[in-house]
């Protein structure tokens, strides 16, 4: 195979490194080295694997944690709202930005949903759920022109949207909180609904999953944010609506936070002004374990919804198999770090490989 180069990132190129278009032949590598790189290459199966021994472990500790009804149904109703939260987290930390406001975004539209049941009784649930998907959007919509517009870090901006939003919540709700008895049980009821066995609302995450991951592989747009997010600087050059791209990434990150809020009642059937703390973290940290490269550039949403799955099963299964509270944070914590390192150690072996193949030529 004869090396090539590129000098600037294509529009419809594959979303990788541009290092990654120079790699050498597999078949002239031994075998248990070429194995090793197929799994190095390919997160998604590593984290899968880890996936998979977690819950190994827990259900020879207690066969109840899947072969059950109720384990069932919490192995995958569980993980809902993180899979809807990192999709869209993956979709700004591609742009090599980050949203840490979808936490206090989840909050907001969770608690007016619930008011909205309230001071509109009969309202039909699609309409709460686009209600969801477009004040979410909007809140979205902030973030981005400040960032795109502004040309200002977006962690900076999203820690204090983080405030605002929940700010706005805590003037909002008070001490009052939303009960199950305020929102009807055709709503309440896709908490607990089935099909085939398989949480109605995990249902609809995967649905999520699966268009953001086709957005991402297959539209001129999606694959555009990945030019963004490898060298914003070059993507400027070639002609990308980098200003753009990366607003739309917060539009559709903040909507699928709002969407997350809805489920968030659906889920619960109770709603405080605390809704949602915290996750904004675990959607962070979901999107980098499962592959997402905290650079920018490079990722899938397969992989964070894999390590979404897998942060939750982890926060179920260790205190099964013994493992205390302490360990089970420093776990997470052990994992994101080796994520981020693994990223850098391949980064600069696929940079050194480029180097190499051009003193080659």
């Amino acid at each position: 195979m004869t090396p090539q180069t590129q000098t600037r990132p294509e529009a419809g190129a594959e979303p990788h490194d541009e290092a990654t278009t120079l790699l050498v032949e597999p078949s002239s590598l031994p075998r248990r080295e070429r194995l090793v790189q197929t799994v190095l290459r390919s997160r998604e199966v590593s984290i899968l694997a880890v996936l998979v021994l977690v819950i190994l472990a827990a259900t020879v500790k207690n066969p109840g944690f899947v072969f059950s009804a109720s384990g069932w149904r919490d192995l995958l109703l569980t993980p809902s709202m993180l899979l809807v939260l990192a999709a869209g987290q993956t979709v700004v930390i591609i742009t090599r930005n980050v949203d840490l406001s979808v936490g206090s975004i989840l909050g907001l539209t969770a608690y007016m949903t619930g008011r909205l049941f309230i001071d509109h009784p009969g309202l039909p649930v699609i309409a709460v759920f686009v209600a969801g998907l477009v004040v979410g959007a909007v809140l979205g919509l902030v973030n981005g022109l400040i960032v795109g517009w502004g040309r200002v870090p977006a962690l900076v901006i999203t820690l204090g949207t983080l405030y605002i939003y929940r700010g706005i919540v805590l003037t909002w709700a008070g001490s009052s909180q939303i009960n199950a008895s305020d929102m009807p049980a055709g709503f309440l009821k896709l908490g607990t609904q089935q099909l085939l066995s398989i949480p109605v609302l995990f249902v609809l995450a995967a649905v999520v999953v699966v268009a953001v991951g086709y957005f991402l592989q297959t539209a001129r747009s999606g694959r555009e944010l990945y030019a963004v997010g490898s060298d914003p600087d070059a993507a400027v050059l070639y002609g990308l609506p980098v200003r753009r791209r990366v607003i739309g990434a917060f539009v559709l990150s903040g909507a699928l936070a709002g969407l997350a809020g809805v489920i968030y009642a659906a889920r619960y059937g109770t709603v405080s002004s605390d809704a949602g703390t915290g996750i904004e973290l675990q959607a962070v940290a979901a999107a980098v374990i499962g592959g997402v490269a905290i650079f920018g550039g490079s990722g899938t949403v397969w992989g964070a919804a894999v390590g979404a799955v897998l942060l939750v099963t982890i926060n179920r299964a260790l205190p099964m198999v013994g493992i205390s509270d302490f360990w089970q944070q420093a776990l997470v914590g052990a994992l994101i770090i080796g994520a981020i390192v693994l990223d850098r150690v391949l980064a600069n072996r696929q940079a050194r490989t480029l180097i190499e193949a051009r003193d080659e030529q």
